[in-house]
């Protein structure tokens, strides 16, 4: 299934296309993760390629060329990863996804890191709300979770 947007589709991923997707979530976490250390990156970067990706089902956006502009992870109605490139936030890819994942894999919850304000914001933008908080991520570090639902 392809989701038209202006000039993006959203499409499945290919697995070759991983490599893709983790230096992608890489240069999005520099940007936007900025209470993450550099050993935090690389303890999240093999977890990210050897089994976050697939532990969900994924979608990407892709300009009209096919180059992959940002990408999703839902699981269990559950958007479990959003990242997009830096260079094409604020251009509706994170909308576009979220709205293909809500329509298509009935995602209504997301956990995000409360110390990423921007992605906090751009959640209640689109219509989520807190519903609780845990002080640890999932691999039990100290970086709190906010868990919003529309």
């Amino acid at each position: 299934m392809h989701t038209q947007g202006p000039a993006m589709q959203v499409s499945a991923v290919n697995k070759d296309e991983y490599p893709v997707l983790v230096d992608l979530w890489e240069a999005s976490v520099r940007t936007t993760h900025d209470f993450l250390s550099e050993s935090d990156i690389q303890f999240y970067k093999p977890l990210i390629l050897e089994q976050y990706l697939d532990a969900v089902e994924l979608r990407v956006a892709r300009d009209p060329s096919g180059k992959i502009l940002g990408f999703i992870g839902v699981a269990s109605g559950n958007i479990e990863m959003l990242f997009i490139a830096p260079e094409h936030r604020h251009q509706g890819i994170g909308r576009l996804l979220v709205e293909h994942v809500r329509v298509n894999f009935a995602a209504k919850k997301v956990d995000v890191n409360e110390q990423n304000p921007q992605a906090v914001a751009f959640y209640k933008q689109l219509g989520f709300r807190e519903v609780g908080r845990s002080p640890l991520d999932g691999m039990g570090k100290p970086f709190p979770l906010l868990h919003l639902t529309l």
